[in-house]
C-alpha cells in the first residue's frame, strides 16, 4: 500500500537538498512521484523548492491534469509524464539546474567519457537533447530519443532531468552528474584530462553489468562502439549542436580503433604533399618574377 504522505515528505526532503546545493535558485526546479498507473504527485510551480511542506504537494493525472491540491501544479509536469509513458520501471523524476552540469548544456560540450570509475557505472555516457521552449509537448518531446538508454539528460540551455525507482535514486544521478562536471573542468583548469585506456573501461563495462546496471555499451547492438568517444548518442549531436570544443577526444579505442590509424597516417601524408606542391609552386613563381627583372 503506497503511504503518499510519506512519499510527500521525501519529496520535500530532495526538494531540500536540491536547493542548498544550490541546483535550484529562487522557485526554479520540479520534481514528481508516480504512484500510481494514472496518478503522479508534482510539486507546485513559482514555489521555492527549498522550503516545500507535505500540503503544497499536488496530485496529477497522465495527461497533466490537476486532481488535487491548493497550489498549481508544475508548468513543465509534461515532461516528467513523458518519461513515466516510456519508461514504465521509473517511479521518480527531478528536474532541476545544477551549475556545471548546466555549463555543459549552455556550451553544448559532450560530457568526456572513461575518467572516473563511479561515474562510468553510474551514468555512462550523457545525451544533450536539442533546444525547445520549456513548457510544452515539443519540450517534453526531445528526451524521447535518450530516455531508454539512460537515467539522466542534459537539457541544451536548460538544465537536467534525471529518474529513477524512487525520488532519493533519481536524485542522485543528477548529483554524481554535477559533481562530475566540475571535476572535468577543475582539471581542465590544471592543464590536463587523462582518460581509461580500453582494458580498464571494460573492466568497469564488466562490473556495471555484474551490480545490474544498464549501459547500451554492453549490447549487442553497440558491440563495437568505441567505448570511450560518446558513440551511444553521437548521431544526435547535428540536430542538437553539440561538438566537441573545450575537451578533446579520448583515445580511439574498440574493434575500429585500429583501422583509423592508417587513415590518419595518409592523411598526414596527402598534408605533407599538399604543402611540398605549395612550396614548388612558390619557388616557380619567385624565379618566373626573378628573371622578368
Amino acid at each position: 500500500m503506497v503511504n503518499v504522505h510519506k512519499i510527500k515528505q521525501d519529496i520535500c526532503e530532495i526538494g531540500r537538498r536540491i536547493y542548498e546545493k544550490g541546483f535550484a535558485a529562487a522557485n526554479d526546479g520540479n520534481i514528481t512521484v508516480r504512484i500510481s498507473e494514472n496518478e503522479v504527485l508534482c510539486t507546485p510551480t513559482m514555489h521555492s523548492k527549498g522550503f516545500l511542506k507535505p500540503d503544497d504537494i499536488c496530485l496529477i493525472d497522465m495527461t497533466g491534469k490537476q486532481l488535487a491540491g491548493r497550489k498549481k501544479r508544475s508548468s513543465e509536469a509534461l515532461l516528467h509524464l513523458e518519461i513515466y509513458k516510456q519508461r514504465k520501471d521509473i517511479k521518480s523524476v527531478v528536474h532541476c539546474h545544477p551549475p556545471h552540469a548546466t555549463a555543459f548544456a549552455v556550451a553544448r560540450e559532450p560530457i568526456p567519457q572513461c575518467v572516473l570509475p563511479e561515474v562510468e557505472v553510474f551514468l555512462g555516457d550523457i545525451p544533450i537533447t536539442k533546444y525547445e521552449t520549456p513548457g510544452g509537448q515539443a519540450f517534453a518531446d526531445t528526451v524521447l530519443p535518450f530516455v531508454n538508454k539512460t537515467n539522466v539528460i542534459i537539457l541544451a540551455n536548460h538544465g537536467t532531468v534525471s529518474f529513477g525507482e524512487d525520488v532519493e535514486r533519481a536524485y542522485w544521478w543528477t548529483e554524481i552528474l554535477d559533481a562530475y562536471c566540475r571535476i572535468l573542468m577543475l582539471a581542465k583548469q590544471l592543464g590536463n584530462v587523462s582518460y581509461f585506456n580500453e582494458e580498464k573501461e571494460r573492466e568497469l563495462l564488466a562490473l556495471k553489468a555484474k551490480w545490474g546496471f544498464a549501459d547500451p555499451r554492453n549490447t549487442p547492438e553497440y558491440k563495437n562502439c568505441d567505448v570511450c568517444a560518446n558513440d551511444i548518442f553521437r548521431d544526435s549531436w547535428d540536430s542538437s549542436g553539440v561538438e566537441r570544443r573545450a575537451f578533446p577526444a579520448p583515445p580511439a579505442m574498440g574493434p575500429n580503433a585500429s583501422a583509423a590509424a592508417p587513415s590518419a597516417v595518409a592523411s598526414a601524408s596527402t598534408s605533407l604533399n599538399e604543402e611540398r606542391l605549395v612550396q614548388l609552386i612558390t619557388e616557380q613563381v619567385m624565379k618566373q618574377l626573378s628573371a622578368a627583372k
